[in-house]
C-alpha cells in the first residue's frame, strides 16, 4: 500500500524538457540521435518577454513531449544579476553561439538547427504563440527539410 501514493505522484507529474548548455555536446547527441537543435537564447533574470516563452511554451507538458522525441534543445542564457552569474567559460560560450546564431543580440531568439548547426528557422522576440502552434511551425519546417 505504501507503494500507491509514490506511483500515483509518477502518473501525475509532468515532463519537463531538458535544456544542454554545452553547444558541442548537443550536437554531437543530435547526430547520433538524427535529431535537429532548438538553440534558445534568453535572459533567465531580465528580459521578460524570455521568461514568458520558456512559461508558457518551452515548460509546456505538450513541447516537452514533442522535443524529447524530435530535438535536443540547447540555452544560451544571458543573465545580468551577479547571483546568477554563469561560469566564465559558459559565458565565452555562449557569446561564440550569439556571434554565429545571434548577431543582432536580439531577445529572446530562437533558432531551429540542422544536426549540421545549419539554421532551419528562427523566432525573433516571443512568438506570442500556444505551445501546439510552435510545435506546429516546428513540425513544418522539419518536415520540409525531409
Amino acid at each position: 500500500m505504501r507503494i500507491l501514493p509514490f506511483l500515483l505522484l509518477f502518473a501525475f507529474t509532468g515532463t519537463t524538457a531538458v535544456w544542454e548548455t554545452d553547444f558541442t555536446k548537443a550536437q554531437q547527441q543530435a547526430r547520433q540521435e538524427h535529431k535537429y537543435m532548438l538553440l534558445s537564447f534568453s535572459g533567465s533574470d531580465w528580459c521578460i518577454p524570455c521568461i514568458k516563452l520558456h512559461k508558457e511554451v518551452f515548460e509546456s507538458n505538450d513541447f516537452a513531449s514533442f522535443a524529447a522525441e524530435n530535438l535536443v534543445l540547447v540555452n544560451a542564457d544571458f543573465p545580468r544579476l551577479k547571483k546568477n552569474n554563469l561560469p566564465k567559460e559558459q559565458e565565452k560560450k555562449n557569446e561564440a553561439l550569439a556571434d554565429k546564431y545571434d548577431k543582432e543580440g536580439h531577445f529572446p531568439y530562437t533558432v531551429l538547427l540542422d544536426e549540421k548547426g545549419n539554421v532551419v528557422k528562427s523566432w525573433d522576440g516571443n512568438p506570442n504563440l500556444s505551445p501546439e502552434q510552435f510545435i506546429s511551425q516546428l513540425k513544418t519546417s522539419i518536415d520540409a527539410r525531409k
